[in-house]
């Protein structure tokens, strides 16, 4: 029988793997705690005191608890420790679902991050839209700004493949 794994990219040592060029650093982001919250926003955000409304791409996130805009009715809550609100159906009309262990949070950071963001997206890095929800590197991802770094949530499944692109996108980016 065929070893159909043979195929696919194996996946990097995420705690320790880097991409780093003159002026640019791709990190993988741990410990963060991630859930989608879909319907009442306004009854979530009473709820679990945080914003109703989330930031859009490339918009800019601070603290240890925001939400990143992914749908009209739906965002995704990131937070330093576990929420205080119960995942499942509320009665407020809202529900909430942990995506922890399915997303993966990578976080770029330096002065050729806005020439990444050229090869990554069709969106300008100085725009800012109502969803953080794009196609990052051919893939669909969450980015936004946080801090100083641009974090792009992207599905676990595909961490290795966008991993692998950006090593090939970053190897054209030359900072002179």
């Amino acid at each position: 029988m065929r070893n159909l794994a043979e195929k696919w990219t194996a996946p990097p040592n995420w705690t320790a793997a880097e991409i780093t060029i003159p002026g640019l650093v791709v990190k993988t982001r741990p410990g963060l705690f991630q859930n989608i919250v879909s319907g009442n926003l306004a009854g979530w955000a009473q709820a679990a005191k945080m914003p109703a409304m989330g930031v859009g791409a490339f918009s800019p996130a601070s603290g240890e608890a925001y939400c990143a805009q992914i749908a009209r009715d739906r965002l995704l809550a990131v937070t330093a420790r576990p929420l205080e609100v119960a995942s499942g159906w509320h009665e407020a009309g809202f529900a909430v679902t942990p995506v922890s262990a399915g997303l993966h949070v990578f976080a770029i950071r330096g002065e050729a991050t806005s020439e990444l963001i050229a090869r990554a997206s069709t969106l300008a890095p100085e725009t800012h839209s109502a969803s953080s929800a794009l196609v990052f590197g051919g893939v669909s991802a969450i980015v936004y700004r946080h801090d100083e770094d641009l974090l792009v949530h992207v599905d676990r499944g595909l961490a290795t493949y966008l991993w692998v692109w950006m090593h090939k996108a970053v190897a054209n980016i030359s900072m002179a």
